[in-house]
C-alpha cells in the first residue's frame, strides 16, 4: 500500500475506535495493533460489513443509526436510498467529507475528458439520492456550466440541451437511450446537437458494448464514459481513458479488495469475485471492508497499461451477487440479457418476468420493438434464437405494443418476479 494511503487507513481505524459507536465493537481484535503496518494485517484483524448490518442499526437508532464518528451538530448533508425494497437507508456527511466525494466526482470528469469550458445536463430529477449532488456540485467547483433538468418532461429536456449549448450529459444508460430515441422521432438531427461527452450512471448498462453500440447510434458526435457508485459509499469507479468498458477504482479514497462471495476468501488475481471497499476519506460514516455486492473482473495483470496504478475492472460492474437467477442449472445476470437484447436490434423497452413453474425457475421476456419495424415476427424469432444460443435456453419472447412498457429515468426495473 502506498503509504499516504496507510496513513489514511490507521487515521480511521483509530477515529472509529474512539468516537464511532457502530465499529467499536467490531474493531476490538485491531486496538493493541495500531497503528498498522500492512494491508494484509488489516485483512487478518477486521472482519466484513454487510448492508444487513447497518440496516439493521438504523432501524435500531433512527433515524441515522450509530455508524457516526462526530456529534450529530457536525453534520451538513443527508442523502438516503430510493426505499423502494424497504425503509429507506440515510447518509451523513460532514463538509469536509462532503468535500472529499466532489473532488471524487472530479475523477470522473477529468476521465471523460470535461473541461472548465463544458456546459453539463443532468438529465434527472434531484431528490435525496446522493448521486446528483455529487456530480451536480462538482461540476460547479470545477467551473463548468451546470444545467439540472429536474421537472422537465424527455422533450423539454432535449430542447434545453440544444438551446444552451451543452456538451455534457450526465444521466443513466437507459435514459440516454431514451433521449436519443426520442430525439429521433422529434426529427432533430444529430449534429444540431453540441454533446460530445456522455457519462452514465446507476446501471451495468454503461459497460456493455451492445449498449454503448446502440448510444453511438442515437449520438454519433459523443463518446460515452460509464462510471458507478453507491449513496453508503459515494464515487467509486471511473472510465480508464484508453480502454472503453473498463472502470478503474479510485484507490486515492477506497482499499479495494475482491473477494469470492462463496467463501469469504480473497480471489486470485484477474479472479471474478465480490468488490469490498473501505472509505478513507469518508470517515464521518465511514464503511469498513463493506460487502458491496458488485460482482467486478480485475486484470489479471493488476495494472492497466493506461499507466494508472488504481484498480482495473474490465467490463465494469458485471452484476450483482443477489441478482443472479438460475435457470435450468445456467447463471443468468440481467446484464447478460441486456447485452443479448441491445445485440439483436430492434428493441426500443423489455421486461423479464421471473416466476416459478412446478418448483423450476423460468424467464419470460415480453419486448416492445421499434414503432415503425415490419418484421415483428422475425425479430422475435431472431432474439430467441439468439437467447439460446447464448444461454442454452429456451426463452419465450413475445413483442407488445408500441408504447406499453414503461420508461425509466433513474435505474431501470425491467425485471419482475412472481
Amino acid at each position: 500500500m502506498q503509504q499516504d494511503r496507510l496513513a489514511k487507513l490507521n487515521r480511521l481505524l483509530e477515529l472509529s475506535i474512539d468516537d464511532n459507536a457502530f465499529y467499536q465493537p467490531r474493531l476490538k481484535a485491531v486496538r493493541e495493533s495500531l497503528p498498522l503496518g500492512s494491508l494484509e494485517i488489516f485483512q487478518r484483524l477486521v472482519s466484513f460489513t454487510d448492508k444487513d448490518e447497518w440496516i439493521e442499526d438504523q432501524n435500531l437508532n433512527p433515524p441515522y443509526g450509530t455508524n457516526l464518528a462526530f456529534p450529530l451538530e457536525a453534520y451538513s448533508r443527508c442523502h438516503q436510498t430510493s426505499g423502494t425494497t424497504g425503509n429507506p437507508m440515510r447518509w451523513l456527511d460532514t463538509p469536509t467529507t462532503w468535500d472529499h466525494m466532489l473532488d471524487a466526482w472530479g475523477r470522473v470528469f477529468r476521465g471523460a475528458g470535461a473541461q472548465t469550458t463544458d456546459r453539463v445536463f443532468f438529465a434527472f430529477s434531484f431528490g435525496p439520492f446522493l448521486g446528483f449532488w455529487t456530480a451536480f456540485e462538482s461540476a460547479q467547483k470545477l467551473g463548468m456550466f451546470c444545467l439540472s433538468g429536474g421537472a422537465m418532461t424527455t422533450e423539454t429536456r432535449l430542447k434545453a440541451i440544444r438551446e444552451n449549448q451543452c456538451t455534457v450529459l450526465c444521466c443513466t444508460p437507459t435514459y440516454a437511450l431514451r433521449l436519443g430515441q426520442v430525439a429521433r422521432d422529434c426529427g432533430y438531427l444529430p449534429d444540431t446537437f453540441k454533446l460530445h461527452t456522455i457519462i452514465v450512471a446507476g446501471e451495468p448498462g454503461g459497460s456493455l458494448p451492445a449498449v454503448r453500440g446502440q448510444l453511438k447510434q442515437l449520438w454519433p458526435n459523443a463518446k460515452v464514459y460509464d462510471h458507478h457508485g453507491m449513496t453508503e459509499v459515494g464515487p467509486v469507479s471511473y472510465e480508464c481513458p484508453e480502454h472503453a468498458c473498463r472502470l478503474h477504482v479510485i484507490e486515492d479514497a477506497f482499499i479495494a479488495e475482491v473477494i469470492d462471495p462463496d467463501s469469504l476468501k480473497l480471489t486470485d488475481p484477474g479472479e471474478k469475485g465480490e468488490l469490498i471497499l473501505t472509505t478513507l476519506d469518508r470517515v464521518g460514516s465511514p464503511l469498513i471492508r463493506y460487502r458491496t455486492g458488485d460482482l467486478v473482473q480485475p486484470l489479471p495483470s493488476g495494472k492497466c497499461d493506461c499507466g494508472s496504478s488504481d484498480l482495473a475492472l474490465e467490463g465494469g460492474i458485471i452484476g450483482r451477487c443477489d441478482d443472479m437467477v438460475v435457470v435450468r442449472g445456467v447463471n443468468i445476470y440481467p446484464s447478460a440479457i441486456d447485452q443479448i437484447v441491445r445485440e439483436c436490434g430492434g428493441v426500443v423497452e423489455y421486461r423479464v418476468e421471473v416466476k416459478k413453474v412446478r418448483n423450476l425457475v423460468e424467464l419470460n421476456v415480453t419486448i416492445e420493438p421499434e414503432a415503425d419495424l415490419e418484421d415483428v415476427d422475425g425479430l422475435v424469432a431472431r432474439l430467441s434464437r439468439a437467447f439460446q444460443l447464448s444461454l442454452a435456453l429456451r426463452i419465450p419472447v413475445k413483442a407488445t405494443r408500441s408504447e406499453s412498457l414503461p420508461r425509466f429515468e433513474m435505474k431501470a426495473k425491467r425485471w419482475t418476479r412472481t
